[in-house]
């Protein structure tokens, strides 16, 4: 097993956030890539399931969704479209496991799985191990904590410099029909406290902000992104039918994309 890379989240941040565009993979690969994000070349999990990353040097964003043929993850298909995935950076799988067991949040033993890479003209592997809480009692979307076993495989240099200049991911808004029920759940989940203030939950997962807020219905509502501008990703959405901007200042926009059913709030920051 390798060690943790340094561009890896520390135990308990936000790893990543995840998308489910179940079998419209090249739609959504072609939307953001259209928008300027870099996409790293299609991935194929070992546990059927395919992928494309968009990198910053902390937590990242996944497209996910299940190939038109061959094995097909069922938690993939039986995962709502959209935006649906909360994961939390583990060191150590086999800890983190032992942690949420004690609290009674472990939904099983971790999962080991791989994918492909190619580096410098060289297949290698990927290799992760995950650990999956009880999904009944997140019904907004999957949250679950993932160890990286090959860092240097995913968080590489070449794949980080995005022409729209996205850096980072600033929030995630959940919503729910008890907030109060289930942000203890959340705290408890990815070991972050949570603090109360006028209704709203919040924790942090690293520098990422989960805001848990009063809905009609649990969902991952909107996904905060940060860039080192907002120009070229302006150029870019008002250029795409399938994209709605609306620009709210020189560092704040609101992109939207119905057919994938994201609300992305969007910031300029250094």
């Amino acid at each position: 097993m390798s060690g943790p890379h340094p561009a890896a989240p520390a135990d308990g941040a936000l790893d990543h956030v995840v998308i489910n565009v179940l079998r419209r993979m090249d739609e959504a690969a072609d939307l953001f890539a259209a928008l300027g994000f870099r996409l790293t070349p299609r991935g194929h999990h070992s546990l059927g399931s395919i992928n494309h990353l968009m990198m910053t040097p902390g937590p990242y964003l996944e497209l996910v969704g299940v190939p038109e043929s061959g094995a097909q993850r069922q938690d993939v298909l039986d995962s709502p479209f959209g935006l649906n995935g909360l994961v939390v950076a583990s060191r150590d799988a086999d800890a983190t496991q032992a942690r949420l067991a004690a609290l009674g949040l472990a939904a099983g033993p971790p999962v080991a799985f791989s994918r492909p890479v190619i580096v410098d003209g060289h297949e290698e592997a990927a290799r992760f191990r995950t650990v999956r809480v009880p999904a009944h009692l997140f019904p907004a979307g999957r949250l679950y904590h993932c160890e990286h076993l090959t860092p240097d495989l995913v968080w590489r240099p070449e794949w980080l410099d995005h022409p729209n200049g996205f850096s980072g991911i600033d929030a995630l808004t959940i919503e729910s029909p008890a907030p109060e029920v289930d942000a203890p759940l959340y705290a408890a989940a990815s070991g972050a406290p949570a603090e109360a203030a006028g209704g709203v939950w919040t924790l942090r997962l690293g520098t990422t902000r989960i805001a848990i807020v009063p809905g009609p219905a649990a969902r991952f509502a909107t996904l905060a992104l940060r860039f080192r501008g907002l120009d070229a990703l302006e150029a870019r959405a008002t250029a795409l039918p399938a994209a709605t901007w609306v620009r709210h200042g020189p560092d704040k926009a609101e992109l939207t994309l119905p057919a994938f059913g994201l609300q992305l709030p969007c910031r300029a920051a250094p």
